[in-house]
């Protein structure tokens, strides 16, 4: 079967996979994304979010893309409203 998978880990590559009938959403991120931590991940199948256990099906698109970017730092922003 056939899938689209889009990695948006820094390469942000797109690529047509064949996987195995059967595969759930959870075994093919750890295939494709191994040591890393589901968590830390927003997991789509055609643009919307799935559980963990939906099996994939011919044609799906995937996307897999980390929520924080390594090295990104997080700012605190204070905003101020002046009113006369």
């Amino acid at each position: 079967m056939r899938i689209l998978f889009i990695n948006n880990s820094g390469t942000g590559y797109a690529d047509y996979l064949d996987i195995a009938e059967g595969t759930t959403v959870e075994q093919f991120f750890k295939i494709k994304m191994p040591n890393q931590n589901e968590a830390d991940h927003l997991i789509r199948v055609n643009r919307q979010p799935v559980a963990k256990d939906y099996v994939l099906q011919d044609g799906d698109r995937v996307t897999i893309t980390p929520q924080k970017i390594e090295g990104a730092q997080t700012t605190n922003t204070e905003i101020v409203c002046v009113t006369r």
